[in-house]
């Protein structure tokens, strides 16, 4: 069986391994699947290696900040499929969903005070970080994170990125070292481990179980679920049907809301439903491709990878830039999300523009009921709102407005992260934050000329995204009456 890669697991704690207790835990957080899955392949090692079998804990709480029915949803749509998957294996899953704020206390340590050894998952922002160094000091048992986030490890990279072309230039020169090293598709396949039972006190306490009834528990219920279901099922379903319909006129219509092409992959992506190589493997699959391809050319953009204009273009969006999120969120853990954190040309010219006349002036009220004088910025919102997510193209779009509409940069920050963190699906990720700092300078480079409220920022406008781009279906779809 291949080891998942050393680079990839860091203990969080000094406890030590108990090789006399009863299994190994692996505490499902963020890669909340059953392939591809370098976390609970790392917890299969270690059950194999000490003769124990393996408990597979998925909790959902309800105390975090923006929990709502549609993100509570889609998580609940996911241990079902997970149910369904670990059925058919000698692992025992344990999902639970908390009734109430602070229900699962002392859930994990009662667990964990079986265990050989805690396995969990690494993922680089939003509460987990935190919840994870707290959660390690207060076990007696050695705890691992392991990093299942990306093709490209977390840590593999020594030096901070500030602009994408520069991060684009040093994947292509070292992440074929790591194409080589995929987790398992079956991380279970013919692996035989002793059955594991949990304790009747804890089950009495905590009754496992998904079936929550949404309406009654502390969360949001403003933000209804959407009709996209999660699951590692229904990810794999979705991604198959868009690379066998829609993959092959990526290049051409990506920017087009009209007919929107691109993957929507984004959501199964961010709640580790779906596996960045999975994705990776579909499109080889399709491509007839294999690591041996590559050609070590490019120009720019175009061509590294050794497959179609498509695929070319579709791997450096998905590859490049939301390795380059995840990188981010990792070498920030404290102020990814912060205006501090932007690059010093893109705090310097939006201060110096900081008090200039806004066209418009909108509260965070106005921005989340889409209602502004634009049709366009409209249609996108309400998109957010009916179906968690925006058009790839217009969700630049989107934030640059914000930034023209709001009072200040600071505040134009905290509109677009709580409008994001709250509606959209695939929200407090790192490739949220990426964005909407992408929208006022990150990643990005001086543009001129330089003008007034966007400063040396780069410049959008609804009128050149029409000319740009088809959009009549799209505002009839999402117009205010939708």
């Amino acid at each position: 069986m291949q080891n998942v890669p050393a680079l990839r697991i860091q203990t969080g704690n000094d406890a030590p391994l108990h090789p006399g207790r009863d299994y190994v835990l692996y505490w499902m957080i963020a890669a909340r699947r059953p392939r591809y899955n370098f976390g609970l392949q790392r917890a299969v090692e270690l059950a194999r290696e000490h003769g124990k079998g393996l408990l597979v804990f998925e909790p959902l709480r309800c105390g975090y900040r923006w929990a709502s029915e549609r993100i509570h949803k889609f998580i609940i749509d996911g241990m079902a499929a997970n149910t369904r998957a670990f059925a058919k294996t000698n692992v025992e899953y344990l999902p639970y969903v908390e009734l109430a704020d602070g229900a699962d206390k002392g859930l994990l340590q009662s667990l964990a005070a079986r265990a050989v050894a805690v396995v969990t998952d690494e993922f680089p922002c939003f509460f987990l970080p935190h919840m994870v160094e707290a959660a390690a000091g207060q076990l007696d048992v050695r705890l691992e994170q392991v990093d299942s986030n990306g093709l490209y490890p977390l840590r593999a990279a020594g030096r901070e990125f500030t602009v994408a072309h520069s991060f684009r230039r040093h994947l292509q020169k070292e992440l074929p070292a790591h194409l080589g090293q995929q987790p398992l598709e079956d991380p279970l396949q013919g692996v035989k481990l002793p059955p594991v039972r949990v304790a009747s006190d804890v089950l009495k306490r905590w009754p496992p179980g998904f079936a929550a009834e949404l309406s009654k528990l502390p969360i949001d219920h403003d933000v209804p679920a959407t009709n996209i279901a999660g699951g590692w099922d229904a990810a794999v379903t979705h991604l198959g049907a868009w690379v066998d319909r829609q993959f092959g006129v990526y290049e051409e219509e990506r920017n087009h809301p009209d007919h929107d092409v691109t993957s929507g992959i984004s959501p199964w992506l961010h709640f580790g439903h779906l596996s960045a190589w999975e994705v990776l493997q579909n499109v080889a699959w399709r491509e007839n491709w294999t690591p041996g391809k590559l050609t070590g050319k490019t120009d720019g953009r175009r061509g590294w990878w050794g497959m179609s204009d498509n695929a070319e273009a579709f791997l450096d969006q998905f590859v490049t830039w939301r390795e380059l999120g995840y990188q981010w969120c990792h070498k920030h853990p404290e102020d990814y999300d912060r205006f501090d954190s932007l690059p010093s040309f893109a705090q310097t010219t939006l201060k110096r523009h900081a008090s200039d006349k806004r066209p418009y002036i909108y509260t965070l009220e106005q921005f989340e009921n889409a209602d502004t004088h634009d049709e366009v910025w409209n249609a996108a919102q309400r998109q957010l709102l009916i179906e968690g997510r925006i058009h790839n193209y217009l969700r630049m779009l989107w934030g640059k407005q914000i930034l023209h509409w709001s009072e200040s940069p600071r505040q134009a920050l905290a509109i677009m992260t709580q409008l994001n963190n709250k509606y959209a699906l695939d929200g407090r990720d790192p490739n949220s934050y990426s964005g909407i700092g992408w929208c006022l300078g990150l990643f990005d480079r001086a543009w001129g000329p330089e003008r007034p409220v966007f400063g040396k920022v780069r410049y959008m406008t609804s009128a050149s995204t029409r000319r740009k781009c088809r959009m009549e279906e799209y505002l009839q779809r999402f117009g205010r009456n939708a």
